[in-house]
């Protein structure tokens, strides 16, 4: 027989050449996208237990149980007003009490404190009164004039600005006293909106939005007319449709401030 028949011919795949599989290649090995996908539904799994103990058998995007931000605002509103009104009833019992035993005070010095009381605007008054009602547009509302742009989501909306420009100009006008929804200003009052709510002395009001002032009617209706803030709303009023309204209301009795006449206000740190 030939020597060549007896030795390996190349590339026949034989232990001796090294070209062949070897025993330690037979290991199974696990590829990087198949740990990839183990980790992902690993994850998954973690989340789906997290998120069942977490809900308790409730759906978290639907349970009633829990509460918006804005449920919040308008709950700790009604918790105030119902604070406000228990605060009244008690400065009332306060001074009627002092009242029967004497006070320890002069006629005159009773006099003169109910005045200031009056100034303050703790006291209920009574007379002529206009109101103005804002509000805001629809929200499919269209330019109503040529040459003036569709409608910016602000455009429809009533503004702090809007309502301080209204208050601004009946004082103005001569108000002796002026309400706000259900509430009356004194000296101390921030007429702000957060968005298209207004958050007035701790209580939350949407719109439509009533402003109530008593003094001359007249003299009032004038003032609005003549305030340039105002006349900058009334564009957006005959452009977009913004509420606007004016009437008299005879006569009438606005409240007295109920809530604390304290002056609240930041200090640095020390």
């Amino acid at each position: 027989m030939s020597n060549t028949a007896d030795s390996p011919q190349a590339g026949s795949g034989s232990p001796e050449t090294g070209a062949g599989p070897t025993s330690s290649s037979r290991t199974p090995r696990l590829r990087p996208v198949r740990v990839l996908t183990v980790g992902v539904f690993a994850l998954a799994g973690l989340l789906f237990i997290t998120s069942f103990n977490t809900a308790k058998g409730t759906n978290l995007r639907t349970d009633s149980s829990l509460l918006k931000l804005s449920d919040l605002i308008h709950e700790r509103s009604h918790k105030n007003a119902r604070l406000d009104e228990s605060e009244a009833a008690l400065r009332d019992d306060v001074e009627a009490l002092a009242k029967r035993t004497g006070g320890g005070i002069s006629k005159a010095e009773e006099a003169r404190l109910a005045a200031l009381e009056k100034n303050a605007g703790t006291q209920q008054l009574t007379g002529k009164a206009v109101t103005v009602t804002l509000n805001d547009a629809p929200p499919n509302a269209t330019a109503k004039l040529p040459g003036y742009p569709e409608p910016q989501p602000d455009y429809l909306v009533i503004h702090q600005q809007d309502l301080q420009a209204v208050v601004n100009a009946l004082w103005q006008g001569g108000a002796q006293a002026i309400k706000v929804m259900d509430q009356r200003l004194i000296s101390t009052s921030a007429v702000r909106c957060v968005g298209n709510t207004l958050i007035l002395q701790g209580r939350v009001y949407s719109p439509p939005y009533k402003i109530t002032a008593i003094g001359d009617p007249g003299q009032l209706q004038k003032a609005l007319a003549a305030s340039p803030a105002i006349q900058n709303y009334m564009v957006y009023v005959n452009v977009y449709g913004l509420g606007w309204k004016v009437t008299e209301d005879g006569t009438v009795t606005l409240p007295g401030y109920s809530g604390t006449v304290d002056l609240h206000y930041a200090k640095p740190v020390e």
